[in-house]
């Protein structure tokens, strides 16, 4: 099974705003593991433009879904996450000043950098993943490293997909298939949404996790969150 992780960045966004606390960040997440949600995913920047890492600590002790938190090893980061102690950690390579992730790992670069932080965290028992681009060179270097797992970034399959899904998947698959070859794990995300998220679990059913935030709470507004979590995970069926 296909496990949907709700990124709930977009409702701190919101919240945030405003100042204050409404929506509640917490009450939201909660909301969404008692609607159908496997898991939650937030990504705490350094400058706390939407979830914060008073969030991250707030959010621990209550979730009882898997709790998957992103983000830039710095060493900031590498501090909460090894006080937290999420289920999964999910490197990616943003700068700070980055509005969204928008490419995956040069893992064969990075290699010694990534084997060092992925390390650690494997030592603190937290699953690790490590964001990449359907290239089987980065997820081999990934696999290098020592990642548990590897997330696709999936942004170039979503603006293929109106055109030829059947091209716009066709990496992914490849990709996919180099990662379960070498025992990895494989997550996905980035603009998956109710268009194109079916397809994509037709052809890679095996897939481990989906993580989706913009889209999924964008979808909200107009269904309600309880139905759109719903329509996600029939995606994933």
């Amino acid at each position: 099974m296909t496990r949907l992780s709700v990124n709930i960045n977009k409702i701190a966004t919101l919240r945030n705003a405003r100042g204050g606390d409404v929506p509640n960040v917490v009450k939201v997440a909660l909301d969404c593991e008692n609607f159908g949600a496997d898991g939650i995913t937030v990504h705490p920047r350094p400058d706390e433009r939407h979830i914060r890492r008073s969030d991250v600590y707030d959010l621990r002790p209550l979730l009882r879904t898997e709790f998957n938190i992103e983000g830039y090893p710095s060493p900031d980061f590498i501090d909460l996450v090894l006080k937290v102690k999420p289920h999964q950690v999910t490197l990616v390579p943003d700068s700070p000043a980055q509005l969204t992730s928008n490419a995956g790992w040069d893992t064969k670069k990075n290699l010694d950098f990534l084997t060092e932080v992925l390390d650690g965290f494997n030592h603190a028992g937290i699953r690790t993943s490590v964001f990449v681009s359907a290239d089987a060179e980065m997820i081999e270097y990934a696999a290098k490293a020592g990642a548990d797992r590897v997330e696709l970034y999936t942004e170039p399959y979503a603006t293929a997909y109106p055109q030829n899904k059947e091209a716009a998947v066709a990496p992914f698959v490849e990709a996919a298939k180099v990662a379960r070859s070498l025992g990895l794990g494989l997550n996905a995300g980035h603009d998956l949404s109710l268009v194109n998220l079916n397809y994509l679990y037709q052809n890679i059913p095996w897939m481990d996790e989906v993580s989706i935030g913009h889209s999924l709470i964008s979808d909200a507004l107009y269904l309600g969150l309880e139905r759109t979590i719903q329509e996600y995970k029939n995606c994933l069926r």
